[in-house]
């Protein structure tokens, strides 16, 4: 069923390389809560139903005292204005109103449902992150131009940066939020590693469900606070200038990967194993591995290095 823009005539299902709903984003006007977000009851829900007849309407079942409904709520209210017009935000009180919860066939809070001219078009349960209410809303209306980074992009931007601590810090608060969204628990784990944490971002993963633990991103942070804690100091690795041996060569791929320099490290894992494969045990080849699982198997260097790994092997 096609969401269709009252205002232009236009389905709003978005696509991705669509510039007129690029252009129409652009030029939504900006809105206060009170004309884009309403309180559903017994009294208006007729109109609403109407309402929906010429706009999207957004409706988000909650608890009032259900924490994760507070949380979702706020995304939602913040996203509403933030999309400014192009849908409604109807919000029902469950406990107050379970007659109507029960006609719209909701079964637990957080409960969201898009309804566009009269009938239910999607929905999802559960309070999803920002970024992924974001990710659904993009499905059916054009993203605004200028739509701030989500909390998850900050704190990447801010470990890309070398901004550790900042990236600490919005994890804190985005696992606080949502204690049971696994990937905020490794993104925390990730940060501290890079402020020299090691020992507090292996307690965040040995508190995670074993599923999760086990699992190939915590496996990858853990094999990041091995680096940093099996590689040779700044100082001294440049203590061993002038040095070629296998050894050396080890210590230095090492202290790169460890500070993040995954492309260089790489490079000098490799060619210490086309040079001295015996060396310590196939130390070489191991780390190369470790590295594979700290940086996730689609990232562009893993699959780089490890088809470079194939071809030495075979």
């Amino acid at each position: 069923m096609s969401i269709i823009d009252p205002r232009t005539g236009n389905p709003l299902t978005a696509e991705p390389a669509n510039t007129d709903n690029a252009e129409a984003a652009a030029e939504r006007p900006s809105v206060t809560p009170e004309e884009v977000i309403i309180e559903l009851n017994a009294a208006n829900i007729q109109q609403v139903l109407e309402a929906s007849m010429q706009v999207p309407v957004l409706l988000g079942a909650y608890s009032p005292t259900d924490n994760t409904c507070s949380t979702l709520l706020a995304v939602l209210d913040k996203l509403a204005v933030e999309y400014a017009g192009a849908f409604l935000l109807a919000k029902l009180d469950i406990a107050a109103n379970p007659e109507i919860g029960g006609q719209l066939g909701v079964r637990s809070v957080p409960d969201v449902k898009l309804v566009s001219q009269g009938g239910l078009v999607d929905g999802f349960q559960g309070a999803l992150p920002e970024k992924e209410v974001r990710e659904w809303l993009n499905r059916y209306f054009p993203a605004p131009g200028d739509a701030p980074p989500s909390p998850e992009d900050q704190a990447e931007e801010a470990l890309n940066a070398g901004d550790a601590a900042a990236a600490r810090e919005i994890y804190q608060s985005l696992v606080s939020q949502y204690p049971e969204h696994y990937a905020y628990q490794i993104g925390l784990a990730r940060a501290l590693v890079a402020e020299k944490r090691g020992d507090d971002a292996r307690s965040v993963l040995d508190n995670l469900p074993p599923e999760e633990r086990d699992a190939a991103p915590a496996r990858g942070v853990r094999a990041s606070i091995a680096f940093s804690e099996q590689a040779l100091s700044s100082e001294e690795v440049a203590a061993l200038d002038g040095r070629h041996d296998s050894e050396a060569q080890y210590q230095r791929a090492l202290r790169q990967v460890a500070d993040g320099q995954y492309d260089a490290g790489l490079e000098a894992l490799l060619a210490l194993m086309k040079q001295d494969r015996a060396y310590n045990d196939d130390a070489a080849r191991k780390t190369l591995l470790q590295v594979f699982d700290a940086l996730g198997a689609d990232h562009p260097l893993t699959v780089t290095y490890r088809r470079k790994l194939f071809a030495l092997l075979y």
